[in-house]
């Protein structure tokens, strides 16, 4: 993966957001002046916390995109598109701590009945995505740390999901990846 990466990939989502602040839309960057791997596809999701409460949260969970391309649009809209939150403000600036986790492509799982799945999900290694009805969410690895256990994991991302914590159908489907997090905390 793009770990020796890490500091690149936070310097370009402080960039994103720092223009943002000061009223200048998403930050602009010339790929041909970074890093080969910036150029290449990647995935990438940008969490911001203050306080120890999300503040922003919005990422890819697949490669579409060049990863320099995919931190900054992320950065940017996990700073003032994000839906649950109000744009972020200079004065919050100074308290954000902020991470870019960068994703493995998902992985279909294979699982008879719900129980399968949890016995096959690995607690602070596997981030998840599941889909059923029309309706789709994602909890990255690190959610573990608020949800260590698995039914309680699943649970909360299917209310994400706008399912109830007990759905289950013969339909549903899951998809498991890892992420690596590289935080950079107390911004200004």
């Amino acid at each position: 993966m793009h770990e020796r990466l890490g500091p690149v990939l936070l310097d370009l989502a402080k960039r994103s957001i720092r223009q943002g602040l000061k009223g200048g839309g998403q930050a602009n960057i010339d790929l041909s002046q970074m890093p080969g791997e910036l150029a290449e596809p990647g995935a990438v999701f940008v969490t911001l916390k203050r306080k120890g409460e999300l503040r922003g949260c919005i990422g890819s969970p697949l490669a579409w995109r060049p990863l320099g391309q995919d931190v900054v649009e992320n950065a940017y809209k996990a700073a003032f598109e994000d839906p649950r939150f109000a744009p972020l403000e200079e004065k919050e600036w100074a308290e954000i701590d902020l991470s870019v986790s960068i994703l493995t492509p998902p992985q279909r799982m294979s699982f008879k009945d719900e129980a399968d799945l949890l016995g096959q999900l690995r607690p602070d290694i596997d981030g998840l995505i599941i889909e059923d009805s029309g309706r789709r969410a994602l909890f990255l690895p690190s959610v573990w740390e608020a949800l260590p256990d698995p039914k309680s994991f699943l649970a909360h991302l299917k209310v994400k999901a706008g399912l109830s914590s007990n759905h289950w159908s013969k339909d549903f489907k899951a998809q498991r990846f890892e992420a690596i997090e590289v935080m950079d905390e107390g911004e200004s």
